[in-house]
């Protein structure tokens, strides 16, 4: 299914998890510095540089920039990492992350609960992913290298829905 972001918001409903999507939209990038970074500055009352609000974060630190191209492999990192930063996802009123990999039980029943959706990418095809960034900015985090958080445009993302709004998760039995 192709998912043109936003305007195809209420499409997300309809997905179940194991449905393969080509996503076009915005998604920003931020691993785990970037996450802790987040979570200290939300601890200390202080403005994120970004607005999360309605968005996709994709746990993925792009390899540098060749000439000619708009960013390097963009594989996913292991999302297991991410799994303690779930409420944070809540707060900032994110829609889904992508990443590679299960989520602990607490975070799988966090996501179901609130309506975050979690969607996975292979490990390995970050060259190919990358070429469907049309364009890249990086925009917050600068000091934090291929860990900052960079604002991708995309068309034709390919990624698979591991968690969906109803409680399916493609990683259990």
């Amino acid at each position: 299914m192709i998912i043109k972001y936003p305007m195809d918001k209420e499409k997300l409903k309809e997905l179940k998890a194991g449905d393969v999507v080509e996503f076009e939209g915005v998604i920003y990038t931020a691993r785990d510095a970037a996450h802790m970074r987040m979570k200290k500055m939300l601890e200390n009352k202080e403005a994120l540089p970004v607005d999360f609000n309605d968005v996709f974060i994709y746990y993925a630190g792009p390899t540098p920039t060749k000439p000619g191209h708009v960013i390097g492999s963009i594989g996913p990192t292991t999302s297991s990492r991410m799994d303690a930063f779930a409420p944070m996802m809540k707060e900032l009123n994110v829609t889904a992350t992508i990443g590679k990999g299960p989520r602990d039980e607490d975070c799988t029943k966090y996501y179901q609960k609130n309506h975050i959706l979690y969607f996975i990418t292979t490990g390995g095809c970050g060259a190919l992913l990358s070429k469907a960034v049309k364009k890249a900015k990086e925009v917050a985090f600068f000091d934090l290298g291929p860990e900052s958080i960079k604002r991708l445009e995309v068309e034709g993302f390919k990624m698979i829905l591991a968690i969906d709004y109803y409680g399916n998760n493609i990683f259990e039995g």
